[in-house]
Parts: structure tokens; sequence; C-alpha cells
């Protein structure tokens, strides 16, 4: 891994066919990155979709330290949905596998592609909490206070990768 390594946190997430193997397989996938170490992982939660339709989903999210540039780690993120048969035929459709960077070291990037910190993170409940089980000094009590009413429950007990 380069020098310069910088701690990511990444979203995950899916509801279709075997959403809950989908994400184990994606966490383990992260971790095989080019110059990417997985340092942390949430528990898995099962959430109602938000601002959508379908199934349950599975979610969580991920600490990584990277080498990989932000655009570079949001191709590679891009390629795993791609492999676990992600498409896109409108917004907020139901998915396979969707990764979303949620935060890249202290960056702000506002690009056509990509923008972190992720505008949309702080109303869900779906990154909130799993990013509290890894990041609990990047949520606030107030931000879980907001969106107390999102339908949230943990599938798994909280597992911490060691390098």
């Amino acid at each position: 891994m380069r020098r310069d390594a910088v701690t990511a946190y990444v979203a995950l997430g899916a509801n279709l066919g075997d959403a809950h193997a989908a994400v184990l397989r994606a966490l383990d996938a992260l971790g095989g990155l080019p110059e990417t170490r997985l340092t942390a992982r949430s528990r898995l939660y099962r959430t109602a979709p938000y601002e959508a339709s379908g199934p349950d989903y599975v979610n969580a999210v991920v600490c990584v330290e990277t080498g990989l540039t932000a655009p570079a780690l949001l191709d590679a993120l891009q390629a795993l949905e791609n492999a676990a048969g992600r498409e896109r035929p409108y917004l907020n459709a139901p998915r396979t596998l969707d990764l979303d960077i949620l935060l890249y070291g202290d960056a702000r990037i506002d690009s056509m592609r990509l923008t972190v910190p992720h505008p949309r993170m702080q109303g869900r409940a779906f990154v909130l909490y799993p990013l509290a089980d890894v990041a609990p000094e990047r949520v606030t009590a107030a931000d879980l206070l907001a969106v107390q009413g999102q339908a949230i429950s943990p599938v798994t007990a909280l597992v911490e990768d060691t390098p």
C-alpha cells in the first residue's frame, strides 16, 4: 500500500436476490481491492426501502485504508457492483449491490461523478447506524435522533476485522 493511504468509509446495500450473501461477498471483495485494506466493518442491518420501493435492504458500512484516489476507488466499487449484476434502470431502483463512498479522508469532492462527503448520508438511518458502529465520532446523537423514524434493525453482531 502506498504511504499516503487515506481512511475512507464505504456504504454497502442490496435488496435483490440473496441480499445478505451479496453484501457479505462485497465485504470480502472490498478487502481485496488494490492498495486497500479493510480495517473495520459494521454489523449488518435490515432496513425498509427509503425513498424507494422493493424488498427490504441489507446494509453495512466499512472503513478502509486505501492508496487509491477517490475516483479510482469509485471505479473499483462500480466494477464490484457491475460484477454483482447491478443495473440502473431508474433512480432508486432496487439493486443487487450498491456501494457508495461516504467519506474519503477529509476531502471535499464535488464532480460530475462523485460528491464527498456523500450528500444524503445525514438523512439516512441505513447509513448513520452502521457508520456509528465503525466511526462513532462521525455520527452525533442529533444525527441519530433525526432519523429515528426510519425502520432499521441489526441482523448480525458487530464484527471488526483485525489487520
